[in-house]
């Protein structure tokens, strides 16, 4: 399988070249660091004895995010030292910004093109190779196998899409995920799905619980921080999240919010997932004639600020803990997947989300059996359920309680998935 990924692999890359190239110059930031997307990883010096050297590599600011607690714990462990790659530029900006005193060096991901991945091998020569979540790189898994290093997935998720297409290829699929010689999976559902294909699973639990703050906002962090984005000092105001919303969804918060404060202080705080698009926000916000805040123009939100776009990278997980009410994005159609509920669980605020969150799907089950979310049927919904919260704030308290509680009741997992790393040679 390896030599004919090397051989068909290339001219893929071509024929999908201009709409990276696309996604590049509208993203930014892709100049920096390009040599070591072709293998040139720079220098990192003669391995530390006594220590083992793993390459860790976590795609975007999600997976980068997450693997936080899980660094740390390596590092603390005193026998590790870890080379930290990722694909994105925002991705790389907050490894540089979160982990330059946790890990030996921080780089880009070679492409995972033969020449490109052999270089970074050599240049970075690790003991063990972590891969996080989704990621399935066949040729660098092929240059680990090569050379008798093991690979490892953690916090590994497949959904529902990648599921299909590992059943309608389940003999390539099976032959790749058995190159990692072990697999910890997030979720049952995770650990059955990679079962089926043929491949045997630690079931260590999902690490994002681990990342969120283990306790909520003091009534004086909430308060400052509400002020900081222009929400005022009123207790009455209610600040409703959009947590990493697409295309539609923006729109949509805004038009609820405009009809929600016919009767009560509503405040949104927007936060897109992808910042390159805050122009076609920015355009939306401003129609509404509502005052509003641009949070990546850095000056200060003014007092009276009704709408506040998070268009930076890297915040989320600290403006969650301002909301009352949050919306989680990409679950209404067209959208697919979902973003990712965790963090506000554990900040304890009440959860609404429409009905396409199939990446999160054991997340979401257990969120509303606990009471703590509210799943939407569609869109049309949205609005009688925030009403419902904002007319009866004690119905989103209790919500965001059962949502905390929920959340402690999951931690553990990174604990869990460093043991196994540690204890693998």
């Amino acid at each position: 399988m390896s030599w004919a990924y090397r051989i068909l692999f290339p001219p893929l890359l071509l024929l999908a070249l201009p709409y990276y190239l696309w996604r590049m110059l509208r993203r930014g930031g892709y100049r920096h660091g390009f040599s070591q997307r072709l293998g040139f990883f720079p220098k990192i010096g003669p391995k530390i004895p006594g220590k083992r050297r793993i390459w860790v590599q976590a795609v975007s600011v999600g997976e980068i995010e997450a693997i936080g607690p899980f660094l740390r714990q390596l590092k603390d462990s005193g026998t590790t030292e870890v080379i930290l790659t990722t694909t994105t530029s925002t991705g790389y900006a907050l490894a540089q910004t979160r982990y330059a005193e946790v890990v030996k060096a921080i780089g880009i991901f070679p492409t995972d093109l033969w020449p490109c991945s052999a270089l970074a091998w050599r240049r970075i020569q690790p003991d063990q190779v972590i891969l996080v979540e989704g990621e399935l790189w066949p040729e660098h898994l092929a240059q680990a196998n090569a050379r008798g290093i093991p690979a490892m997935l953690i916090n590994g998720r497949i959904s529902d899409k990648s599921f299909a297409r590992h059943q309608r290829f389940r003999r390539i699929s099976t032959s790749l995920l058995r190159r990692f010689q072990m697999i910890c999976a997030s979720s049952e559902e995770d650990a059955r799905r990679f079962r089926e294909l043929g491949v045997e699973t630690h079931l260590t639990g999902n690490i994002k619980f681990d990342v969120a703050s283990d306790t909520p906002p003091s009534n004086e962090e909430r308060q400052q921080l509400r002020e900081s984005l222009g929400f005022g000092q009123d207790p009455k105001t209610i600040i409703l999240l959009g947590s990493s919303t697409w295309a539609g969804e923006e729109q949509l918060l805004l038009a609820c919010v405009r009809q929600l404060r016919t009767h009560a202080d509503v405040r949104l705080l927007l936060a897109p997932r992808h910042s390159e698009r805050r122009k076609d926000v920015c355009v939306e916000i401003a129609a509404t004639g509502l005052a509003w805040h641009q949070r990546s123009t850095q000056a200060p939100a003014p007092a009276g600020t009704i709408v506040h776009l998070a268009d930076t990278t890297g915040e989320l997980r600290r403006l969650t803990r301002a909301a009352d009410i949050a919306f989680c994005g990409k679950s209404l159609p067209p959208h697919e997947g979902g973003q990712t509920p965790v963090e506000c669980a554990a900040a304890g605020v009440a959860l609404l989300y429409g009905p396409r969150m199939t990446n999160f799907r054991d997340i979401c089950q257990g969120l509303e059996r606990a009471g703590a979310a509210t799943r939407l049927e569609q869109a049309a919904d949205l609005f009688s359920a925030l009403e419902k919260l904002v007319r009866e704030p004690a119905l989103a308290t209790a919500m965001g309680q059962h949502g905390l509680a929920w959340h402690q009741s999951h931690r553990g997992a990174t604990a869990r998935t460093v043991a196994l790393v540690l204890n693998h040679r």
